[in-house]
């Protein structure tokens, strides 16, 4: 079966209603074998492009994930990426802001990290969540120390869309190309693999309290992700909703999507002149001798 990710892909300017998504889709793979074979060429092909992106120097990824807990973020990035070079790639995961994070702008954490050209840049959560986990709990808002005239909240979560819906199109006019991806859990999933993680002694280490106390703000989650993914997927940074009930099915449409976006690129490696190719030339009879 092959991936059309523009299936997944939220069109800009359209209405995301979750419940018409669905978490759990057809299977590009037959047996975990294919799913293994398809994975490896998937993996083989990232690590040759990210090799090409690095060489050329012109281009940065940005690859921004987004869901529930439990959802597979983690896997999911350590098994599409597994190939690239870790000089390469660089993984940042964004938790509860610092005493010195919560003294500047809410974008200023996460700039710091973006994707030098050449690289790829990997957000686990990101300042998504400032759109997310702050609306849902008003008390980490009222904690960033912000004027109260900017507190209201008919204003204050369109006036961080634009500001992120900017940042976005001015990176993209830069070189950096970003892609977000949010992987859509269904609750009945995400109570099994919760309850993997406490039957599972290999598991426990996974999991915490918290992600229960989460579960019981699902639906206002769930606002909060239409909300933003309807005001943030643009033609310059779109938003994937990816079917995530299935793990391995997850990982093989991530990278088909992200072996898209890279192939898109006009990339070359560095081409030399004639001068250039005699000083090679010279070297190789040195090195010949």
């Amino acid at each position: 079966m092959k991936i059309n990710p523009a299936k997944f892909r939220v069109q800009e300017g359209a209405r995301v209603r979750l419940d018409a998504w669905p978490t759990l889709v057809r299977p590009a793979y037959r047996s975990k074998e294919q799913y293994q074979k398809h994975l490896d060429a998937d993996v083989a092909r990232l690590s040759s492009l990210q090799q090409l992106l690095y060489a050329s120097n012109r281009y940065a990824l940005l690859l921004i994930f987004q869901a529930m807990d439990a959802a597979g973020k983690d896997g999911a990035i350590r098994h599409v990426m597994s190939g690239v070079n870790p000089q390469g790639c660089q993984v940042f995961s964004f938790k509860h802001p610092s005493a010195t994070e919560l003294e500047h702008d809410f974008l200023w954490r996460t700039t710091r990290s973006l994707p030098e050209r050449g690289r790829i840049g990997i957000f686990n959560r990101s300042y998504y969540e400032e759109v997310l986990v702050a609306r849902v709990h008003p008390e980490i808002l009222r904690g960033e120390n912000l004027p109260p005239e900017l507190l209201d909240d008919q204003t204050i979560w369109k006036r961080r869309y634009r500001s992120m819906v900017d940042l976005e199109r001015h990176l993209f006019h830069n070189g950096t190309r970003i892609i977000k991806f949010f992987l859509h859990l269904s609750k009945e999933e995400q109570r099994r693999r919760l309850l993997e993680r406490i039957d599972n002694p290999e598991k426990n280490w996974k999991f915490s309290l918290a992600d229960i106390q989460e579960r019981k703000f699902w639906d206002q989650y769930m606002q909060a992700y239409e909300d933003c993914l309807t005001a943030t997927s643009t033609r310059h940074a779109p938003w994937y909703v990816v079917p995530a009930d299935d793990k391995e099915n997850a990982r093989l449409i991530i990278s088909r999507i992200i072996l898209d976006t890279l192939d898109a690129l006009d990339m070359r490696y560095p081409r030399f002149g004639a001068k250039r190719r005699r000083e090679l030339l010279s070297i190789r009879r040195q090195l010949a001798r």
